[in-house]
């Protein structure tokens, strides 16, 4: 099924919904889910819908709000507060589950105050891939899969991103914060800003794909593959090291293996 097929069948999915509230992130899938929202239904029966909790890091929130705001759309931020759920804090390998759960009640409860009784989200074919048990809480939620549902894989949402023109379409795929901790480490909002700090101060280093996975004292930087030989470099390497012990890790150390998405996976899938 070719690209435009399959685009058309998405606008159809979102013709039939009228009015439709988009759990939106800012990441490529979510983007691309409201911009054709906003070009098949109009900006008036779409809305944007983010939450806003620790695990969430405020560069993506700001981003998204930019994102919103160039396609005339609205970002509602809604505050969620995973933390005080005890079963997302202690962190099985359910965490997405409970954290999916709490914000698409939050999503849907805003959405149906303004009139939006239809939510959906950015999934597309490719996530069954990995380990979601998220997935589970968005259908609990009675949330749709628009781009799912017209086939959409992963690579033809760069495809069509990009042919709108889409800045986010070769955007790095981007996890919440509590996914860089390894299953049985409780999720506190201390780790989490930890994190972020980590990563920030990476960033802010110029690095672009960028995962800082939390062990404790230690952080395991994960980098894309075009960027590991500049950390390499003694310079980048100091530098790097005091920014880290700066947000509170004693040991820092890089991941030969380089960035994976879902490396926390691994053990629950027997992959390296």
């Amino acid at each position: 099924m070719n690209l435009e097929r399959k685009s058309g069948l998405l606008e159809a999915e979102l013709r039939s919904y009228g009015r439709v509230a988009v759990a939106f992130s800012g990441g490529v899938d979510s983007t691309l889910l409201l911009k054709v929202a906003v070009e098949t239904l109009g900006a008036g029966c779409v809305m944007a819908i983010m939450a806003d909790s620790p695990s969430m890091p405020r560069r993506e929130i700001a981003a998204a709000e930019l994102l919103a705001e160039s396609m005339g759309v609205e970002l509602v931020l809604v505050k969620t507060d995973e933390l005080s759920d005890s079963n997302y804090v202690a962190n099985s390998v359910e965490r997405c589950y409970f954290c999916k759960r709490v914000i698409f009640k939050a999503i849907k409860e805003v959405a149906t105050q303004r009139g939006f009784m239809v939510c959906c989200d950015g999934t597309n074919s490719d996530d069954s891939g990995d380990w979601r048990p998220g997935a589970r809480a968005v259908r609990e939620s009675g949330a749709c899969s628009p781009l799912a549902a017209a086939g959409f894989t992963k690579e033809e949402v760069r495809a069509l991103s990009q042919s709108l023109r889409l800045p986010t379409a070769t955007k790095p795929a981007m996890a919440c914060l509590a996914s860089r901790i390894p299953y049985g480490s409780a999720v506190t909002a201390e780790v989490l800003a930890q994190i972020e700090a980590a990563e920030e101060a990476l960033v802010q280093m110029g690095f672009s794909v960028v995962r800082v996975r939390h062990h404790g004292e230690v952080a395991r930087i994960e980098l894309g593959a075009d960027e590991m030989e500049r950390m390499l470099a003694s310079e980048t390497r100091s530098a790097v090291t005091a920014a880290l012990r700066d947000v509170g890790y004693t040991y820092v150390a890089l991941d030969l293996a380089g960035y994976r998405s879902g490396s926390l996976n691994a053990k629950l899938k027997g992959r390296p």
